[in-house]
Formats: C-alpha cells, structure tokens, sequence
C-alpha cells in the first residue's frame, strides 16, 4: 500500500514543490532535483518497468540533462530548470516526452505573457511589500519556468505507465 501512494504522489508533490519554490524565490532547490531521480530509482521496479524500459528513461533523461545543460549555458533557462527538466523527463519517458515538452513550451509562453502583462499593471498597496510579488514585476527580473515545467509534468503524469501500475 505504501508502494501505491508512493507512485501516486512522490512525483507530482516534488514538482508541486518545484514550482512554488520557482515562483516564490525563483529557485528551484537541488534536493527536488535529486529527490525526482532516487523516486524514479527506487519506484521503477514496483511500476513494472523492465530493465530495458528504465534503460531507456535514463538515456532519455541524459540527454535532456545535456540539452538543457545547454540551454542554460546559453542564458535560455535558470540551472534549476535544467536539472528539473532532466530529472521529470525521466519520469515521463520517451512515450510521453514529446507531450510534456509541448505542453511546458505552451504552459511557459502562457506564463510568459502573463508575466509582462502583470508588470504593466501598478501593484496594489497590499502586496507590493512582498519580496516574491517585486521580483516577479521588475522588469529585468526573469520568469519561473518551474511553473510551466510543473504544470506539464502534472498533465501528462497521469498517462504515464506509473500511474497506470496502481490501477
């Protein structure tokens, strides 16, 4: 029993906890990171994956970690989106990759313009004291893509064959 609520709930609590952390300190810790890869470790075999199938979401997960590696290098993304994006493409595998991939870029670009809209709007009174809301509307400030990369990863957990082993 513990095994089930362990596959139903590590991953999408751990990215949960990613993206509030994203929106309110626009960083998203190691440990979420590293959590996600020993959940995956340890999970894996109570999901039925073969050891052919975890071979593969591990590749799959190296190779994101390289990409986004990558994209960080290029002051695409901030370095905890990089290791959240590696650490979640293990999760979702290469027959869901694609999804959280779309879904992230449409929940980012969504985020993304709400963002600039909200820095062109004057703060109230009542929140303009708090340190996450000022960094969210400075200009220069960035965008917590944790947000979008949480988002998809709860969207498209549920049609993953993790889920699938509980039913």
């Amino acid at each position: 029993m513990i095994v089930e609520w362990a596959l139903v709930f590590v991953f999408p609590a751990l990215m949960i906890f990613a993206g509030a952390c994203d929106l309110f300190t626009m960083t998203i810790p190691n440990r979420v990171s590293l959590a996600l890869v020993a959940g995956f470790v340890c999970l894996a075999p109570f999901a039925g994956f073969s050891w052919e199938m975890f071979g593969y979401h591990v590749a799959l997960g190296a190779g994101m970690l390289a990409i986004s590696i990558l994209m960080f290098a290029r002051n695409w993304i901030g370095g905890g989106d990089a290791k959240l994006i590696a650490a979640a493409s293990l999760w979702m595998g290469p027959a869901h990759i694609l999804e959280y991939g779309f879904i992230a870029a449409l929940s980012g670009g969504l985020l993304t313009l709400i963002i600039l809209r909200f820095r062109n709007i004057p703060l109230p009174a009542g929140i303009a004291t708090q340190t996450w809301v000022l960094r969210l509307h400075r200009a220069s400030g960035g965008v917590p893509y944790g947000i979008a990369l949480s988002t998809a990863g709860l969207m498209v957990y549920p049609d993953t064959p993790w889920l699938k082993a509980v039913v």
